[in-house]
């Protein structure tokens, strides 16, 4: 089963009732241009029951100009082959870099009620697309701490001497500094556009505040018997958080569920309008099960937080479901199931 949209600048409503594919629909959009699955880790259930494979293909022009054309195919023995204009790709994190996506689903929540790890994690996406020339560093200083890890665990079991730390303990440090920089960067640029989304959803002063973690060199040697003892490195910016808060409340603890979703929303507006001022390229939004706990206001104040020229997608159950104060969305998709109409 083969299905073709051609999606127009601005605002498209991907209509239709509970179970009829809607987040599919914006999951296959994510799939095309991020070469990964919004909703599961296991993309093979992305596949139609006995086909032997799923592929999409996007298309678009880059605000510099030139087009670009995307092919991912997901095989039922798990394998995934990324094309970008013709060019296999390794990985997606290439793919995310030169295509800017944002979503939000229900399970976004979890940026501000889970655990430090998600927050991270967050805030490192967020680098790789608001600064591209800085998207390794993360992973750079993954790598430099599982070597230093491993190090140490095998000076606990006798394998080695601890001056075999010592040259990873050189490179967790700088690389440490480096990602607490870059981290610093972000979210000092997403301070200003946090505050006013924040404020038009209706969360004062709301704010993701991120402490510096990098240990120095004399810290680690420091805490090193530590270390050996529990075979992992006790300090440093993997072991950082990010606190979002609203009018000086941790939204984490002190925050409503609402507030929370606002929180959330607010950093994706921040994000979409950090990406287009520094980039000159606005993000592709894509916005499911959004509207269903947002009252009338906040709905409004929703769609017009979207920064201009940002093409954005909302499922809804309903047309009504978009605010009547906005302007009319630029296309309507009903969806049924095995269907998507645009009208």
């Amino acid at each position: 089963m083969a299905l073709e949209l051609e999606l127009p600048p601005g605002l498209t409503a991907i209509v239709g009732a509970n179970g009829v594919g809607k987040t599919n629909l914006l999951d296959a959009v994510h799939v095309g241009t991020q070469g990964s699955s919004l909703r599961t880790r296991r993309e093979v259930r992305g596949i139609r029951f006995g086909a032997k494979a799923a592929r999409v293909e996007s298309e678009g022009v880059r605000a510099a100009g030139p087009r670009f054309r995307c092919e991912v195919t997901i095989e039922s023995s798990g394998a995934k082959r990324t094309l970008l204009d013709g060019v296999p790709l390794e990985g997606a994190e290439r793919l995310r870099r030169e295509l800017p996506v944002l979503a939000f689903t229900p399970d976004r929540l979890a940026v501000v009620k889970g655990g430090p790890l998600v927050r991270r994690t967050y805030l490192d996406r967020s680098l790789a697309r608001i600064l591209p020339s800085r998207a390794l560093t993360p992973g750079e200083y993954a790598r430099a701490l599982a070597q230093r890890n491993a190090a140490l665990r095998r000076v606990r079991l006798g394998l080695a001497g601890r001056e075999s730390v010592e040259p990873w303990t050189a490179t967790v440090a700088a690389l440490g500094a480096k990602l607490d920089e870059a981290r610093i960067a972000v979210a000092s640029a997403l301070e200003e556009p946090l505050a006013r989304s924040g404020e038009r959803l209706g969360l004062a002063r709301l704010a993701a505040r991120y402490e510096p973690a990098a240990a120095t060199i004399a810290e680690l040697d420091r805490r090193l018997a530590a270390d050996i003892e529990r075979g992992v490195t006790g300090a440093g910016p993997h072991l950082a958080d990010v606190a979002i808060c609203a009018e000086g409340r941790e939204l984490r603890l002190y925050g409503s569920q609402g507030e929370q979703r606002l929180a959330v929303l607010a950093l994706l507006l921040a994000e979409a309008e950090v990406i287009r001022g520094l980039r000159g390229e606005p993000p592709l939004l894509l916005l499911d099960d959004v509207l269903s706990e947002l009252d009338a206001r906040r709905r409004a104040a929703l769609i017009a937080g979207i920064p201009d020229g940002c093409q954005a997608l909302v499922t809804a159950t309903t047309r009504a479901a978009l605010p009547s104060e906005a302007p009319p969305p630029a296309l309507v998709v009903d969806v049924e199931p095995g269907r998507a109409v645009p009208r």
